[in-house]
């Protein structure tokens, strides 16, 4: 279960990913591409013993979804931060303020870096590239490590990644100060 903390942190990069992708040019046109995004983002992060999201994933038709994330844009959308995928009002505080928070601490530049090379890897990719993308993504099976299988092959409606069973080494941080700024942009 996702801490408040948590929700702040996911929603500000969640509107950083979609900053990105706007800033490259990459067609977002569906919550199916984002979700993919988010998804490839989060297990990169993972793999390398950081935690930026806390996003829980499982697998469905069209490769990996989050209800979580899914809740979050809602809420965004509701509270008028994002026009369909597009950053906007208060939101765009958000921007100036995860700049701050990245200058000199290690673990949230890597998380930048990560973000910032999966949008441009696999945002131009259209929705049914980036969800091959994503099916033939290999993990590891729970209770026997050494043996992989693609997510294609994992049955629908199967939880196929939750990162807070995952140990890291770095986690993605802001002071609270710069917390309660992002909640407020956030409109949190």
């Amino acid at each position: 279960m996702r801490k408040p903390h948590d929700i702040s942190i996911d929603r500000t990069l969640l509107v950083y990913v979609l900053h990105l992708a706007a800033s490259n040019e990459c067609s977002m046109v569906s919550d199916v591409k984002v979700q993919q995004l988010i998804f490839l983002a989060e297990l990169q992060m993972l793999g390398k013993g950081l935690r930026g999201l806390h996003y829980e994933f499982m697998r469905f038709p069209y490769g990996a979804f989050s209800k979580e994330l899914d809740n979050d844009l809602l809420a965004l959308r509701k509270k008028e931060r994002l026009q369909n995928f597009d950053v906007v009002g208060q939101a765009e505080d958000c921007l100036p303020l995860l700049e701050k928070s990245i200058a000199g601490v290690e673990a949230n530049e890597r998380i930048m870096e990560i973000l910032e090379t999966v949008v441009e890897t696999y945002g131009p990719q259209d929705v049914g590239e980036i969800t091959a993308s994503v099916e033939n993504v290999e993990m590891s099976v729970v209770d026997r490590p050494e043996e992989k299988v693609r997510i294609r092959d994992v049955p629908f409606h199967v939880i196929v990644l939750v990162p807070s069973r995952v140990e890291v080494t770095g986690e993605f941080s802001v002071p609270p100060a710069t917390l309660s700024k992002l909640n407020t942009a956030l409109g949190m």
